[in-house]
């Protein structure tokens, strides 16, 4: 996959960025620790495609753990065979777009700006990390979510344009895509976590 760099050269200018954002990642999944993606618009979409990648296999395998396979078998004689075989390891992640029902019930109750900060007190955990996609770095609630974050003890991710904007300065590892419109920026955040989940299942599942 380092042949990312090869069909998307102006990503050559923040190579060091992507990697050191593989290796924080990497070091999480490792642990079994969460990893919570958040964004707004066209970046809650990449939220849900992130953790997509990461949940179920990608390009490699993923049997289950024997000993998850064999209590399986014996806990269910008539489908345990049958989930052990077809179920995949998961890395563990969370998209926190996804969850209307309480995000539109503490928007209504208590701040609409604070859903994500809430998904995250409640999921954040220490050695995890939570991935915040903003192109223009200065989403309200995802910014307020990455400050929850970091009292939990996670490591914060951003993903943004070229400026970077508040989230860059909030984040551990900052990934600026070299553009300043919208969908540019989008168009570059879709090859590089891509590379990442790559990355994290080469990583586990090698």
């Amino acid at each position: 996959m380092l042949d990312v760099y090869e069909r998307y050269p102006q990503l050559e200018g923040i190579r060091k960025e992507i990697e050191a954002a593989a290796d924080l990642l990497v070091k999480a999944a490792k642990k079994g620790k969460m990893i919570l993606v958040a964004g707004n618009g066209g970046s809650a979409a990449d939220s849900e495609h992130i953790v997509g990648e990461l949940m179920k296999s990608f390009i490699r395998q993923r049997p289950i753990e024997r000993i998850v396979a064999e209590t399986l078998i014996e806990v269910d004689q008539e489908h345990g065979s049958y989930l052990a075989m077809k179920l995949q390891s998961p890395i563990k992640a969370i998209a926190l777009p996804t969850h209307a029902s309480l995000s539109s019930a503490f928007a209504n109750d208590v701040d609409p700006h604070l859903t994500f900060a809430q998904l995250t007190l409640g999921w954040g955990e220490e050695g995890g990390v939570f991935w915040g996609i903003s192109t223009s770095g200065n989403a309200k609630n995802v910014n307020l979510a990455a400050s929850v974050a970091k009292a939990k003890g996670m490591k914060v991710l951003a993903f943004t344009g070229s400026d970077g904007g508040e989230l860059a300065k909030k984040a551990d590892v900052a990934i600026r895509a070299g553009e300043s419109e919208t969908y540019k920026v989008q168009e570059l955040h879709v090859p590089i976590y891509h590379y990442l989940c790559i990355r994290i299942e080469e990583a586990l599942f090698s």
